[in-house]
């Protein structure tokens, strides 16, 4: 009866883990990964793929809860894989991987749907948190992370599809870009403020749509971009 307990708790641990799929052409850095992601019991890497055509090809078998990114491969960049997702119903929460300081790169992943990027030194504790954070809802743009990236908008045609110049937010929904912009959820957000995640929700969507943009993402960087926050 405890082995059977056991097993019963065991299987449950696994089904709640997240799911994710590693697209990078480097075979040393998708190993590098993966075995970092294996100390932590609550990341699964399920699939890995060489590039954006590869990962294509198998994501509907494997549909992954997260997908983990580099933007530089041959065949299917990183940034072609993910303009293709933003034309389909299925587009997993998304991470850009990367050891480049391309600002044009990634704000070109970001625009096209990327819930954030990382660089691929980064700590397992920082590599789970960022997984952990978009699978619930939330991203990974944040102030700190974010910084220097948003200095170069000023100089760049950025061409994110947006208001011009947006609605004023009341300050509850100015205080809500501000938790969004530190990548917390929604979930997260409504702890925070002591108030349903309902209530969090609505906010957010009048944000959204007070702003002119589609999503968390493309918010946040339009608030810095426009100095709101």
């Amino acid at each position: 009866m405890n082995n059977s307990t056991e097993d019963t708790a065991l299987e449950g641990t696994a089904a709640k883990a997240i799911r994710v799929m590693l697209v990078d052409d480097q075979n040393l850095v998708r190993q590098g990964v993966r075995s970092l992601l294996e100390l932590a019991d609550a990341i699964e890497v399920t699939a890995e793929a060489r590039d954006g055509q590869e990962a294509l090809d198998m994501l509907e078998e494997v549909r992954p809860d997260v997908i983990l990114l580099d933007m530089r491969m041959p065949v299917m960049s990183g940034l072609d894989f993910l303009r293709h997702l933003s034309q389909t119903e299925y587009f997993p929460p998304t991470i850009i991987l990367t050891t480049f300081d391309d600002d044009e790169l990634v704000l070109g992943g970001l625009k096209a749907g990327a819930k954030g990027y990382l660089l691929k030194d980064v700590s397992l504790e920082e590599l789970v948190d960022g997984i952990q954070t978009v699978a619930n809802g939330g991203s990974i743009v944040k102030p700190a992370v974010t910084e220097r990236l948003m200095k170069g908008l000023k100089g760049m045609e950025t061409g994110f599809s947006s208001l011009e110049q947006p609605d004023p937010l009341t300050t509850r929904e100015t205080e809500i870009l501000r938790l969004m912009a530190s990548g917390f959820s929604n979930k997260e957000i409504a702890n925070s403020l002591d108030v349903a995640e309902g209530t969090v929700k609505n906010h957010v969507s009048n944000i959204l749509s007070k702003m002119g943009v589609r999503d968390r993402t493309r918010a946040v960087l339009k608030a810095f971009e426009m100095g709101m926050i």
